[in-house]
């Protein structure tokens, strides 16, 4: 979801769990306290809401405090040094 409109299409059809990408800080807590909503619960639990897109070592916290359940860091997949390896199979004696 990149919008509380596209987050309320995801709970009027069910989602299970929704992906909160590229919002901001307070759009991800606008989308916790939506979801913490009465209306929006399912067997009276808040789905699992996950954030990516944007976050940085430097602003995960400020997400972290939102309320948020998951959040993906791109860090460890941000220019990643190749490492040069071979994988020789050889037969058991």
């Amino acid at each position: 979801m990149r919008t509380l409109a596209e987050l309320d299409q995801a709970l009027a059809h069910g989602g299970e769990a929704i992906l909160l990408d590229n919002m901001s800080v307070d759009d991800v807590r606008r989308a916790v306290e939506r979801c913490s909503q009465p209306d929006a619960l399912k067997d009276g639990r808040r789905i699992p809401l996950e954030c990516s897109g944007g976050i940085r070592l430097e602003n995960v916290r400020a997400y972290a405090e939102t309320g948020v359940d998951f959040i993906s860091v791109g860090v460890v997949t941000h220019s990643p040094q190749a490492v040069d390896m071979s994988l020789r199979v050889q037969p058991a004696e």
